[in-house]
């Protein structure tokens, strides 16, 4: 589930969240609510590249690249990244951290007569999130 948690990420963070905002193809939502004022929402990551709709370079490359973590829809690397921007390279970076569980490696030491310990428990993540800037309303 690292990958789905990531691709996920990227979606409420890169570009404002307005890709894991209601009213976007691959946003789904409950008919049903799950207590006072809940429902359930779900993505469809496989929908992206069909339902991306117009958009620019960047905000393409980051749908697919989302989109690819979740639910292996396939991309070249060497296409994508490129055209990203520092920000969204960063939460990308971070994704790819996440994805690959490394906020769950733990802290596994060789002593000197060959046998292992653990250290402090699990690591930090390769590449944390970075804190999500809010717009001064």
């Amino acid at each position: 589930m690292y990958t789905i948690e990531a691709a996920t990420e990227l979606l409420i963070r890169g570009f404002g969240g307005k890709f894991a905002a209601r009213g976007n193809p691959w946003v789904h939502t409950s008919t049903e609510p799950q207590g006072p004022g809940q429902v359930s929402a779900w993505i469809d990551f496989t929908a992206i590249p069909e339902e991306a709709g117009v958009l620019s370079g960047g905000e393409r490359r980051f749908l697919l690249l989302a989109a690819s973590l979740a639910e292996d829809v396939p991309v070249v690397l060497g296409d994508l990244v490129p055209g990203l921007d520092r920000d969204n390279l960063d939460l990308l970076l971070a994704a790819i951290a996440h994805a690959g569980g490394s906020h769950q490696h733990s802290d596994v030491r060789f002593n000197q007569d060959g046998s292992m310990s653990l250290g402090k428990g699990y690591l930090d993540s390769l590449h944390p999130w970075p804190p999500v800037l809010r717009a001064v309303q």
